[in-house]
């Protein structure tokens, strides 16, 4: 039996979000591009107007709150955003996968 090492951050995968180019920026673009999106990430530091206005727009999607604004600018280069989407893709899944704990919304039931 494997033995379990500590869990590996979500950061690592985010280099190549920026090579592989699914990162949506943006409400409008956001907004326009739903049939491509897999899930919203938004930062802890969205207001709560915001958030909400975010969760009723894309109901139909994950929303995942995690980070803070100053993180994402670390991490992806860019400026000032706390709405960020990932398109469809393999590893848009993986990473997902590692933030599902902090999703806010509940799956639509079928």
């Amino acid at each position: 039996m494997k033995k379990q090492g500590p869990a590996k951050p979500v950061e690592r995968l985010f280099p190549f979000v920026m090579r592989s180019r699914i990162l949506l920026l943006g409400r409008e673009t956001l907004l326009r591009s739903k049939s491509r999106l897999h899930f919203l990430l938004i930062t802890e530091d969205l207001s709560a107007e915001s958030r909400a206005e975010v969760l009723s727009d894309f109901a139909h999607y994950p929303v995942v709150q995690h980070f803070v604004s100053a993180q994402l600018e670390e991490f992806f280069k860019v400026r000032e955003t706390k709405v960020i989407g990932f398109a469809k893709s393999g590893l848009a899944q993986s990473i997902y996968a590692e933030l599902k704990e902090y999703r806010l919304n509940k799956p639509p039931k079928a």
